[in-house]
C-alpha cells in the first residue's frame, strides 16, 4: 500500500487526468502528469507535470523514478511508454499488456472472444479489395472502423452495398481496418468494474448510455437492464479482468440485445465517460476505486444514491454553464479546455431524477 505522500503519475493530460488528480489529492497523494500537451487540464491541477513525447525515452525514465506508481487516463497512450516505464522500475497499474489490446479494434474483439465475451461478427480489412468479400460474409449494412485511434464516432463510415466500398475506405483514409456486422440492440449498457492487486473486485451499477453522432450524450441510472443480465455483464467483466491480471479500473461497453444476450463492443483500460456521475451519484466515485486500486488501497462497493441522468456538455453546448450553475439540482463539472468546437466534450452535468 501506498501512503499519503505518496506520488502516483498518469499519463495524459486530459479529463480524465484532471479528475484523477483531484481524487488522489482528497486522498493525500500527489500526483506527476506526464503529457505532450502544453497547459493541459490535468496539469493545471496536478503537483507536478512532464512535458515530453510519449516516445522520450529519457523523459520516461525520469518520470518511473520521480513517482511511486503509473496510471493511464487515455488509453491512446503508446503501449510502448508503459513497457519503458517497466523496464525503468516503475509500478505500472493496469499494466500495458491491456493497453495493447484496448489499442487495436482486432486484436480487441480477438481477446473477447477467447476470454469468453461474445462479439459482434467482425473481419480485418486491410486494402479497399477486403470490403466487399468481408460484407458478404457478415451482411449489410456493416460498419467500417479504423483498427487504431478511432474514438466519439471518428475513423467509421457505413457500408450499405458493396457500392459503398470506395467510399467507405477514402472516408476512413484508407487505414488498417475492422469491419463488424451491424447489431440489433434494445440498449448499450456499460459495465465500469476495479479490480485490485489482491484480485478483489467491485462494479459500479450498470450504466445505460445514449449516443448521439457517436459520441456519448446521455447516461442514466438504474439501467433499464433486468438483474439477471446485469449480473452477467459483472461475471464477464470479472473473468475478463482475472485473465488480464488486470488492476485498476476497466469499462466494458455492451450491445443488449432483444432476447437478453450480451454483446461486448469494446473494452477501457481506464475510467470512463459513462461513470461521470459517480462523483455525486455514488458514495464512491470511478475516479477514488482507480486511485485506490493503484495505490493498493482496499476497494470499496459503489452503491447509487439515486436515479439521474448525466449529460456530456458537447461543443458549444457548454456555453450555458451559467444557467446550469444556477440550476440547484445541478452538479456542473467542466474540464478546463481552452476553446470550443463542435464534437469537443468540454464538461458534464448529473441531475436526480
Amino acid at each position: 500500500m501506498l501512503s499519503p505522500g505518496a506520488v502516483i503519475g498518469i499519463l495524459g493530460g486530459g479529463q480524465l487526468g484532471r479528475m484523477l488528480a483531484v481524487a488522489a489529492a482528497e486522498l493525500g497523494f500527489d500526483v506527476h502528469i506526464y503529457t505532450d500537451e502544453p497547459g493541459s487540464p490535468a496539469s493545471r491541477v496536478a503537483a507536478k507535470t512532464t512535458l515530453a513525447s510519449y516516445t522520450d525515452a529519457a523523459a520516461l525514465t525520469a518520470f518511473a523514478r520521480a513517482v511511486d506508481a503509473v496510471t493511464f487516463e487515455f488509453e491512446n497512450v503508446p503501449a510502448a511508454a508503459g513497457e519503458a516505464l517497466l523496464a525503468a522500475g516503475a509500478l505500472v497499474r493496469p499494466g500495458p499488456h491491456a493497453l495493447a489490446i484496448a489499442q487495436d479494434r482486432v486484436s480487441e474483439k480477438t481477446y473477447l472472444s477467447g476470454a469468453g465475451l461474445p462479439t459482434v461478427a467482425f473481419e480485418a480489412i486491410d486494402s479497399e479489395a477486403d470490403i466487399t468479400p468481408a460484407l458478404a460474409r457478415l451482411g449489410a449494412p456493416a460498419l467500417l472502423k479504423t483498427r487504431r485511434f478511432g474514438y466519439d464516432g471518428k475513423g467509421q463510415a457505413w457500408v450499405r452495398s458493396a457500392a459503398d466500398a470506395v467510399a467507405a475506405w477514402a472516408a476512413i483514409a484508407g487505414k488498417p481496418a475492422i469491419l463488424e456486422a451491424k447489431a440489433d440492440f434494445v440498449r448499450e449498457v456499460s459495465l465500469i468494474a476495479a479490480r485490485g492487486a489482491d484480485g478483489a473486485f467491485v462494479t459500479v451499477p450498470l450504466c445505460e448510455n445514449i449516443h448521439r453522432d457517436g459520441i456519448l450524450a446521455q447516461t442514466r441510472l438504474p439501467a433499464a437492464t433486468a438483474q439477471e443480465i446485469a449480473a452477467r455483464a459483472a461475471s464477464d467483466v470479472s473473468q475478463l479482468m482475472a485473465k488480464l491480471d488486470y488492476v485498476g479500473v476497466l469499462t466494458v461497453e455492451f450491445f443488449e440485445l432483444a432476447d437478453g444476450a450480451l454483446l461486448a463492443n469494446e473494452i477501457a483500460p481506464r475510467v470512463h465517460n459513462s461513470g461521470h456521475w459517480t462523483q455525486n451519484g455514488a458514495d464512491i466515485s470511478q475516479f477514488e476505486l482507480q486511485i485506490r486500486a493503484v495505490a493498493g488501497w482496499p476497494l470499496a462497493q459503489p452503491r447509487l444514491l439515486g436515479p439521474l441522468v448525466m449529460e456530456n456538455l458537447i461543443g458549444a453546448e457548454v456555453e450555458n454553464w451559467a444557467a446550469i450553475a444556477a440550476d440547484p439540482s445541478a452538479r456542473l463539472h467542466l474540464y478546463g479546455k481552452r476553446g470550443v468546437r463542435p464534437g469537443r466534450k468540454l464538461g458534464h452535468v448529473t441531475r436526480f431524477v
